[in-house]
Order: structure tokens, then sequence, then C-alpha cells
């Protein structure tokens, strides 16, 4: 059993540290792929928005967090935009590496770009920043997550579906 102490209310350092890690990913993503039209970033950014409002209105409305502040700065966010859920909904809800798709796009999409602009028209500043959505995307979040959001989560001691689906993935390795 875990004996981790859970978070009711997460720390205002982390609550901005986890927005400035998605605000970073997706202002330097918008950047790269500005290098194929301002249309494109444009784009990009709504994209962003569109996955982030799906989080907040798919699972957040029926988190332990919702109206308290979470570690991504969402719970409140949603209770003022969405009516809460039955806890259940999401407890109850299954996810598989194909339903995280979308939130891994956010990444994969400007790493893309970047790597076809420097193959293109070779940038080290292309170079650089493509690495960087490397670095903030998939290893800051999962340093993020891993040790800091989830570890102290009150909602995985009531059932989450990330959760399962990490410690499953986890077991059959």
């Amino acid at each position: 059993m875990d004996d981790t102490v859970r978070y009711e209310r997460f720390p205002t350092q982390l609550v901005a540290l986890a927005i400035l890690l998605s605000l970073s990913t997706y202002a330097i993503g918008a950047y790269i792929l500005a290098g194929f039209g301002l249309w494109v970033a444009i784009l990009y950014l709504l994209y962003c928005l569109a996955i982030e409002l799906n989080v907040v209105r798919r699972s957040c409305v029926s988190c332990y967090y919702y109206g308290k502040v979470c570690c991504f700065g969402k719970g409140k966010l949603c209770a003022l935009v969405f009516k809460k859920k039955e806890p259940r909904t999401f407890t109850e809800r299954k996810i598989t590496m194909l339903d995280l798709l979308p939130d891994m796009l956010v990444g994969v999409i400007p790493i893309l770009g970047g790597i076809v602009l420097t193959v293109k028209d070779f940038s080290w500043l292309i170079l650089a920043l493509t690495g960087a959505v490397v670095v903030l995307s998939f290893g800051g979040t999962a340093v993020l997550r891993g040790r800091f959001a989830c570890k102290y989560c009150k909602q995985r001691d009531l059932g989450c579906p990330a959760q399962d689906l990490f410690e499953k993935k986890a077991r059959t390795s």
C-alpha cells in the first residue's frame, strides 16, 4: 500500500511549473510550425486549445480536484466553465494508449515539423527548438507527472484510468 501523503491542494509553484511546461511546449511548437506559414501555427494552437478543452470536459468534470487546485491548474478552471459530473464517470473510464494519441500529437507535430524544416533548410535555431520540444513534451511531462503530479494526487486513491493504464503497462513490460 502506498502511504504517500496526497495533496488536498497542490502547491502554487508546482501548478505554475506545470502550466509553464504546457505553454512553453505550445509556444515553441507554434514557432517551429510558423516555418510552414502563420496559418499552420494558428491551427496548431487551436489544436492545443481543443485538446485542453477536451481534457477538462471529459476528465476534470468528474475528478476529485473539480473546483480545487490540481497540479495542472484545471480543477478551478473547469468549475468555472463546466458542471460537475458523477465521479464514477471518471473512475470507471478505461483508456488505452490510442486514447492518449491526440495529447501526444501536441509534441509530435512540432517535432516532425522541425525535422522537415531542418532537412529542407538547416537551421540551428529550429534544431534546438525541436530538441526543446522533445525534452519538454516527453521528458518534462514524464517527470512532472511521475514525480510530482500523480504521486501526490488524491484521485489515484479513488481510481484513475491513466494510473491503471500505466501501472498495467509497467507490470506487463
